[in-house]
């Protein structure tokens, strides 16, 4: 992979953003280069070392942090006055601290989403854009994750098996989960939850046993979120349409979590977005291909900002 050596961070702090959470921050890279801030997946799914990979350490101050309740933000996996438009209040919050004018989006599957967010509330804090495994969060889109009419007809004993760990609950599988997630057994069905998606994204299946902290963020989160068709008040294709924030969109064509259609969807209503179709890619960031892919689409977009 053309991915750059693994990289220290040199600064990481908790922000207060109110409403008792802590955003973990951390900053990495130099110090005079171009801000990029990474926005995690999920929701819930937090931050990690390799996302300082894509950038060069020479060129850009980089930037990661874990949303509300995520990864190693405090409280673990909370809920409580957690939405998208917290998320955006927050990111403004990281910017001011760290005195950054403007700052590059990087953002993957629900970071798509809330950098898009983010763009439409502060378009002109934003240099540009590098969206991969783009997820929109229409109802369409959360359809083919969680009803039977979607990814369960490509993977029908992955999607028996999550179905089957909340078999005895009613309503939909995000009113079952979210029943199960609440109780004392939470770890044990944010691993179920988990897992599913780990099969659409091409990842190994995951051993049986009580998920961890990283499972618990994610499953509590995700759930929370989609039961509130993502916190969004406009559809995102709306509220985006005609921007002409410089964008490069990066998406495998072999992506079971958010297929294809959503970044053609996406590419369309942005005149100055180029997209690249990994062939054979699949959702996560670490498949050779849609990692080269996004190590190329950070040199392009530098360049079309042109600072």
């Amino acid at each position: 992979m053309a991915l750059f050596p693994y990289l220290d961070c040199r600064h990481q702090f908790y922000l207060p953003v109110g409403d008792d959470h802590q955003l973990y921050v951390e900053e990495s890279g130099n110090p005079k280069g171009m801000p990029v801030v990474v926005l995690h997946g999920g929701p819930g799914g937090g931050s990690s070392p390799m996302q300082r990979r894509f950038f060069d350490p020479e060129q850009f101050r980089i930037i990661l942090l874990d949303q509300r309740g995520a990864g190693q933000s405090r409280p673990l996996a909370s809920t409580q006055n957690n939405s998208t438009s917290h998320l955006v209040a927050d990111l403004e919050k990281v910017r001011d601290y760290l005195n950054i004018d403007q700052w590059m989006l990087f953002g993957g599957s629900w970071g798509v989403t809330l950098a898009l967010a983010y763009a439409v509330s502060h378009p002109a804090r934003v240099l540009g854009m590098v969206l991969r495994g783009v997820f929109l969060c229409r109802q369409r889109d959360m359809d083919w994750l969680y009803t039977e009419h979607g990814a369960a007809r490509l993977f029908p004993r992955e999607w028996h098996s999550v179905n089957a760990a909340v078999a005895d609950q009613a309503g939909t599988l995000l009113d079952r989960y979210a029943a199960m997630l609440a109780g004392d057994r939470a770890r044990e069905f944010a691993r179920h939850w988990c897992n599913w998606e780990a099969v659409l994204a091409g990842m190994a299946p995951l051993p049986a046993g009580p998920g961890d902290d990283d499972e618990l963020c994610m499953a509590m989160q995700e759930v929370h979120y989609f039961l509130n068709q993502g916190f969004l008040h406009v559809p995102l294709l709306e509220a985006c349409a005609g921007s002409v924030l410089p964008v490069e969109i990066v998406h495998g064509d072999r992506d079971f979590v958010c297929p294809l259609d959503q970044a053609e969807a996406l590419h369309q209503v942005l005149p100055n977005s180029v997209l690249t179709r990994v062939s054979g890619g699949s959702h996560s960031a670490s498949h050779p291909a849609i990692a080269n892919a996004l190590v190329e689409a950070v040199k392009r977009l530098r360049e079309r900002i042109g600072k």
